[in-house]
């Protein structure tokens, strides 16, 4: 059993209270001491929501609610929240519901969705609220019957005195329990008694979202708003002169609005808004580099050679391995831009009211919004409330508040509430994107083919560090050297799922397989042997858990029968990233004369799992978006402007283009960790180096249908 003291409890329990009749808590997220217990009524419920952080409510029917601060973007954190409470609480699961709460710094501290960090920053603090709730529950029952509270027992929701046989579900006790004080410590459930976390529950939305409720930004209207879209100036330019006669004159169009290097076109819907935005007349002129593609591969090799790079990471003698090494691998592997490509692309509403300005949409970082807002407006950030709508995608794009300053600036120029919309060509023309890398490797392996030297030098774009000097292999070789540059491109970037990791797990996994092949060592052994002198005599710091790096690799050997089947080529990818461990193979078969990708299987320990379902879908998501942008997403630049507009040319990965996808996960005892970005970086590197096995082409660059090495290849994507 866990037992939280007094010293653990400042973030444990905010409010007991009654409503209408009913027990409401609320639970800290910021370690804030609870106030004294107040009693409220469903009105002031209501009405001062704005002054509790996150609630845990249980009405007189039994029915028990949770409001969850964190967007939902589909990484599923509003179905396992509740389950979590439920858990420690013991309810009947039929009778949990959650509500998604706005944005409040005052009582949430981390309201926001990005580095797959939802779970578990608000794990434990889930668990304290429903074992609170629980116990003054508890306290009511033995107070009302007069028994002794450990005689009585809790279960889907019913709380009994076996002795007595006396019974009742929470409901009944909620007056009696809002007159109970918090206790001094809570224990929490020993998880091996766990009947609700561990079970796959269906998304708590999914009846809403099949049948179409309005949840989304783009679902959100009000009466009397206007519809906006922009038209934004390529990047490293400025507006020269503009003439919007043209589509002012297009019916529905009620105004054109200048800010910035952008241009809005406001109307009474979006159709009219299409046309008129084609009909303005813009001639720009440069205002900075005005970038291609093809000066940043120019770039990147001269700043590899010659750029003065920031050292990250310096162990041991590098210099020296190298010059006695008995032989030297080096490799350079490379990456384009991406955009975030959600299925809802960007949009947000506005309404600014003097000093006051109210916004609603789909954020990802709701007072990064807020304070966007206040920036523009010179007011109080106090002065601004956002309200947080489900969100049809983010993958880090809706971290940016890009769209809401746009939203905002509009909203003040006309001087009521607007509704800003991007088409799919706004998307990815004008956003930010997954910035482009290079990486040089270079690895000195002695006469026994052990790695002696291992050296990275990564350039990225705007990144600051293009690498994670702390992760794997570092730690497990004597001499290591890792090095970052960073070019500033006029370019906007933004984190894009499993940021830098999303493309550095392929470089350095498909590297490793370099070196293992030039070491004459199996690739689950080259890892294994090094991970070994990463437990037994470690280098430096560690960025990861050797052990549990250890244990993926042998169960996805294992689940994959890697090695076993000399008809199937295979490729191994091991990677850490936001607090998870994933261990992937590749298989590929030769079918009809043609390397066919069979299947992909997953191991991933991310801790326990809260909700399999949910968990499952992650790993598979995401198995899926570094599949289909590591083999086919190109995104190019001339002049400042994207060349690929819409999906007629930006290339995602197609449902016949899935393989079969086994997935399983391994419990190593710890807390619940990230899911929603880990299972993406290591899915390219697996692929690549399963390709390599059947055809023996390596890929250096993505996306992998582009490169010479790949054009005569004709693999093939079948699933069983």
């Amino acid at each position: 059993m866990s037992t939280i003291t007094r010293e653990g409890r400042r973030d444990f329990l905010k409010i007991v209270g009654t409503t209408a009749g009913g027990l409401f808590i609320g639970f800290n997220w910021s370690s804030c001491d609870s106030p004294k217990v107040e009693v409220l009524s469903t009105e002031e419920v209501l009405a001062q929501v704005k002054n509790f952080n996150a609630y845990l409510s249980i009405a007189p029917s039994g029915d028990v609610v949770i409001y969850s601060p964190n967007p939902e973007l589909g990484q599923n954190i509003k179905t396992s929240f509740p389950m979590v409470v439920a858990e420690e609480l013991d309810a009947d699961w039929s009778k949990v519901r959650v509500i998604q709460a706005n944005l409040d710094t005052e009582k949430f501290d981390r309201q926001l969705t990005g580095g797959s960090g939802a779970m578990p920053h608000s794990w434990e603090r889930l668990r304290k609220a429903g074992a609170t709730a629980k116990y003054v529950l508890v306290a009511a029952a033995a107070q009302t019957w007069n028994v002794p509270a450990e005689e009585i027992t809790v279960e889907s929701g019913i709380i009994s005195h076996k002795e007595s046989g006396k019974s009742g579900h929470f409901g009944e006790f909620v007056e009696v329990a809002s007159t109970m004080s918090a206790p001094e410590e809570v224990t929490l459930k020993d998880k091996k008694d766990f009947k609700i976390i561990g079970t796959p529950v269906k998304n708590v939305d999914a009846k809403e979202i099949y049948t179409g409720k309005p949840m989304y930004g783009l679902d959100f209207y009000r009466e009397g708003m206007k519809h906006a879209m922009i038209q934004r100036a390529p990047f490293g330019m400025k507006i020269k002169s503009m003439d919007d006669g043209a589509a002012r004159g297009v019916s529905g169009v009620t105004d054109v609005v200048t800010f910035g290097n952008s241009v809005a076109v406001v109307g009474t819907s979006t159709w009219p808004l299409l046309k008129a935005k084609k009909l303005l007349r813009i001639e720009y002129e440069a205002d900075g580099n005005v970038e291609s593609t093809a000066d940043h591969d120019r770039i990147f090799k001269d700043l590899l050679e010659n750029g003065k790079a920031d050292v990250r990471r310096k162990d041991g003698n590098v210099d020296k391995a190298f010059k006695t090494a008995a032989k030297v691998v080096e490799a350079e592997y490379q990456c384009p831009f991406l955009a975030h490509s959600p299925m809802e692309p960007e949009n947000f509403f506005a309404h600014v009211q003097g000093d006051r300005c109210e916004l609603i949409g789909p954020t990802q970082t709701p007072d990064r919004a807020r304070q966007t807002a206040a920036q523009i407006l010179g007011i109080p950030p106090e002065n601004i409330t956002v309200e947080i709508t489900r969100l049809g995608g983010g993958f880090g794009r809706r971290l940016r508040a890009d769209y809401v300053e746009e939203a905002v600036e509009v909203s003040r120029a006309i001087n009521g509430p607007v509704k800003i919309v991007w088409s799919r060509e706004d998307e990815l023309t004008g956003g930010a994107y997954r910035p482009a890398v290079r990486y040089k490797f270079s690895a000195a392996l002695d006469n026994a083919g052990n790695m002696i030297g291992y050296k990275l030098k990564g350039v990225g774009m705007n990144a600051g560090n293009t690498t994670r000097e702390n992760n794997f292999p570092s730690g497990a070789v004597e001499n290591v050297l890792i090095e970052s540059i960073s070019y500033d491109s006029s370019i906007t970037t933004n984190a894009w799922r499993a940021p830098i990791t999303n493309f550095l797990a392929y470089a350095e996994q498909s590297f490793l397989d370099e070196v293992a092949l030039a070491a004459g060592k199996d690739p689950v052994q080259l890892r294994l042997e090094l991970y070994e002198k990463a437990k037994n005599n470690p280098v430096g710091e560690l960025g990861y858990n050797v052990n549990r790096m250890i244990a993926v690799t042998k169960e996805v050997a294992e689940k994959s029968n890697w090695g076993k089947n000399p008809n199937v080529k295979q490729g191994l990818s091991v990677y850490f990233s936001h607090r998870s461990y994933v261990a992937q193979v590749a298989d590929i078969e030769m079918d009809g004369g043609s390397p066919t990708l069979k299947r992909i299987t997953a191991v991933t320990d991310c801790g326990m799992v809260v909700n399999p379902t949910g968990a499952n879908h992650q790993v598979r998501g995401g198995i899926v978006d570094g599949m289909g942008h590591a083999m086919y997403t190109n995104l190019t630049f001339e002049n400042g402007v994207p060349k690929q507009k819409n999906y007629d040319s930006y290339r995602l990965i197609r449902l016949k283009e899935v393989p079969e996808i086994n997935t399983h996960f391994l419990d190593s005892g710890f807390d619940p960790t990230g899911l929603g970005e880990p299972a993406l970086p290591p899915t390219g590197g697996a692929i690549a180096n399963a390709i390599f096995a059947a055809t023996g082409r390596r890929l250096r660059s993505q996306p992998f249908i582009e490169q010479k090495e790949f054009s005569d290849i004709k693999l093939e994507i079948k699933r069983t």
